[in-house]
């Protein structure tokens, strides 16, 4: 009996050391595993950073060609008003020199006392 009772423990004893060395390698690879997985994490981390990154430059962009865009509305329609003024102002320059033309085409000559044809009146006093 005492063989078998040292070849249980003996039994007993490498079972036991064989669980312990199981444990710690299963310990090394979850170890492992997580060093992996905390890379992955990192590099996940840093590719969301650049991401974000890229979005607010974007953004910024974005918000800038929307300010371009506003103030080139802007001057289209100043430059449509611009012209409209312009043409009125040039039909008020036409119809100003069409009547002074009619003004100096109207005058008559002046007639003295004597019946003679002196010219165009023209007022001196001042």
């Amino acid at each position: 009996m005492a063989i078998s009772a040292a070849t249980g423990s003996a039994a007993g004893f490498i079972s036991a050391q064989l669980r312990v060395q199981q444990a710690e390698r299963n310990a090394d690879q979850a170890e492992a595993s997580a060093r992996v997985l905390r890379r992955a994490a990192s590099n996940a981390q840093r590719e969301a950073d650049s991401a974000q990154e890229s979005a607010r430059t974007l953004k910024v962009r974005s918000d800038q060609a929307q300010s371009n865009a506003g103030l080139a509305r802007q001057q289209v329609t100043s430059m449509t008003q611009l012209q409209s003024v312009q043409q009125g102002f040039e039909a008020i320059r036409t119809q100003v020199a069409d009547r002074l033309s009619s003004l100096d085409a109207a005058a008559a000559p002046t007639v003295n006392a004597e019946g003679q044809t002196t010219g165009v009146l023209v007022n001196v006093t001042a």
